[in-house]
């Protein structure tokens, strides 16, 4: 089956056999050795799996799973050995498809590789084109394909990362994000304690989308915790 895969993962002596290991099966393998490389090669790559180590320098193996989650469906595969049942658990809470222990055979890898492509390309075979456009109640238009948005016939123009953020939480309305997710999932850095950063971007987006604070359209203010886009969409 050919297909491309990110493979995440600290240990090179582990990282070299998998990946040369898959490699010999057929398949595309991308390394990176820490989780905030391999947020960045995810953002800027496209695969049909992503395999995730959990003990990972820079940004851990659970912010990365969380992280792609957010933005993706691809098929996730936790590689750890931390055997803890409440681990697995919260591994499979943020999002990933499967939890194999080290150590692990590498034809039991390849099987559960095979089997999870499998079925994601059944997934994405029969599913309906997802839409390029998000409108709402008020005027809100946001095309995703011309990264352009809009309030009724007026264009809106937005830094970079204004734009990230506003899809990012379009794509997610009613989930509660915390301002440190925010800024791992945007900035692509950890996020350091005090920093205001995330704050001031999400007035700028508020001032530029006409919403009240005290009584917002598209972002509300959760109180201790974050930002949630309540926006109502149209059709």
């Amino acid at each position: 089956m050919n297909a491309n895969i990110l493979l995440v993962e600290d240990d090179r002596e582990i990282a070299r056999i998998v990946r040369d290991h898959l490699r010999r099966e057929g398949y595309e393998v991308t390394w990176s050795s820490t989780g905030l490389e391999g947020w960045e090669d995810f953002r800027i790559g496209t695969y049909d799996m992503v395999i995730v180590d959990l003990m990972l320098p820079e940004m851990d193996g659970f912010t990365l799973c969380k992280n792609i989650r957010l933005s993706s469906n691809v098929p996730l595969l936790i590689v750890s050995a931390r055997l803890e049942d409440e681990v697995k658990v919260q591994g499979l809470k943020l999002g990933a498809d499967d939890y194999v222990t080290k150590p692990f055979s590498l034809s039991e890898l390849t099987a559960r590789i095979d089997s999870h492509l499998r079925r994601f390309k059944r997934y994405t075979d029969g599913a309906e084109a997802s839409t390029d456009s998000l409108s709402f109640e008020g005027g809100l238009a946001i095309d995703e394909k011309h990264q352009l948005a809009s309030m009724g016939d007026q264009s809106i123009t937005l830094t970079a990362k204004e734009w990230a953020l506003l899809v990012l939480l379009a794509h997610h309305p009613q989930r509660a994000f915390t301002k440190k997710e925010l800024y791992e999932h945007v900035w692509q850095q950890a996020d350091a304690e005090g920093n205001n950063t995330v704050s001031v971007h999400i007035k700028s987006l508020r001032m530029k989308l006409g919403d009240d604070v005290r009584n917002p359209t598209y972002i509300q203010t959760v109180w201790g915790t974050g930002y949630r886009f309540i926006g109502e969409r149209r059709g």
